[in-house]
């Protein structure tokens, strides 16, 4: 059986869509990466959730992943607190920004299987201070990289999403599917090679 290294409701949430059985496991804080290059970061926190959680489950295959948003080269992670996020809404607003994220696929073993990354570009609409103060004061954005979330109130100030939508959510499944299918696990058919 799969396990899911991330107590994420929105990964949990987008993994039980697919119709496979998976545990959920917290990594804890496994992000340790201070790369400013934005694939470096994602792919090593991703990697370094997986091995976190393999630790305690060395005979399951493990998924992790970090998603992070990116504009003019800066990375945008979750806002530490809300005058934060209120920073970042008025930064991200009227822009295009990217959502990169990365999944990590650790064998049986804790054997790093598989890692890939996913890229989405997403214009944003510009927002007033009254509606920045009001979505912050949702508490929706504060654990969400971007201080946004796309399938929340969020919605509503994202203009265009070009690529995974899922992605955005932090989860891209498509990509996920691709990797579990090589890795024996059809998500289509609901099957595992053993």
């Amino acid at each position: 059986m799969l396990v899911l290294a991330s107590t994420s409701p929105r990964r949990v949430g987008l993994l039980k869509q697919l119709g496979i059985e998976f545990d959920v496991a917290d990594p804890g804080d496994a992000e340790n990466s201070i790369s400013q290059d934005p694939i470096t970061r994602v792919r090593d926190h991703a990697i370094c959730k997986a091995e976190t959680v393999a630790k305690k489950y060395p005979d399951r295959l493990i998924v992790a992943a970090d998603t992070i948003v990116v504009l003019d080269g800066k990375i945008l992670e979750k806002p530490n607190n809300r005058d934060e996020a209120k920073e970042m809404l008025r930064t991200l607003g009227g822009r295009m920004h990217r959502v990169v994220s990365a999944i990590a696929l650790l064998e049986k073993n804790g054997n790093l299987m598989d890692v890939r990354t996913e890229e989405t570009i997403v214009s944003m609409k510009k927002l007033s201070e009254e509606e920045i103060e009001a979505y912050v004061a949702t508490g929706e954005p504060m654990d969400k990289a971007g201080a946004y979330a796309a399938q929340g109130a969020g919605a509503v100030i994202i203009e265009k999403v070009d690529g995974c939508f899922y992605n955005v959510v932090g989860l891209p499944l498509s990509l996920l599917h691709a990797m579990l299918k090589k890795a024996g696990v059809n998500t289509l058919i609901r099957c595992t090679k053993r």
